[in-house]
């Protein structure tokens, strides 16, 4: 009886758990593309003292571009891809597209203080990752033509 007692407490008690953890889950939202393009127009505005015309653009880059990126993440999720590569490659080339389209936005000052809280690492990082990709393919035409 004392095991069974054992085994019905520890049913319940793995229920409420599941119920638990199932609730906490629902409750998880993906992030609100929007809002976190209004926090990073805003977080360059007081970084790089934007004028309002250059906020306005900033910010309107975002919100195409930031939910843009998060659906073709989400269609690479929807399709099961499990390649991480393709994933990056996709932040890259938004994160591409947002800085070139900075470049026209930014002053002189503003684009160096820009790269220098950041954004020339990023920068960087995105190339080297670019070159290794070219690399690898480069590297696989070669095979192919051999075989």
């Amino acid at each position: 009886m004392k095991n069974f007692s054992k085994t019905l407490l520890l049913s319940a008690l793995l229920l409420q758990a599941g119920a638990a953890t199932a609730i906490a889950q629902e409750q998880q939202e993906p992030p609100d593309m929007l809002e976190i393009a209004e926090n990073e127009a805003d977080r360059l505005q007081r970084l790089l003292d934007l004028e309002d015309w250059q906020v306005f653009y900033v910010d309107s880059t975002l919100k195409h571009d930031f939910p843009a990126m998060s659906e073709e993440l989400m269609e690479l999720q929807a399709a099961k891809v499990s390649n991480s590569s393709l994933y990056i490659s996709v932040q890259d080339k938004w994160m591409e597209k947002i800085d070139s389209t900075y470049r026209t936005i930014f002053t002189e000052e503003q684009w160096g203080t820009y790269l220098k809280n950041g954004a020339a690492k990023q920068q960087k990082a995105r190339e080297k990752r670019k070159q290794k990709a070219m690399e690898a393919e480069r590297k696989l035409q070669e095979k192919l033509e051999k075989m």
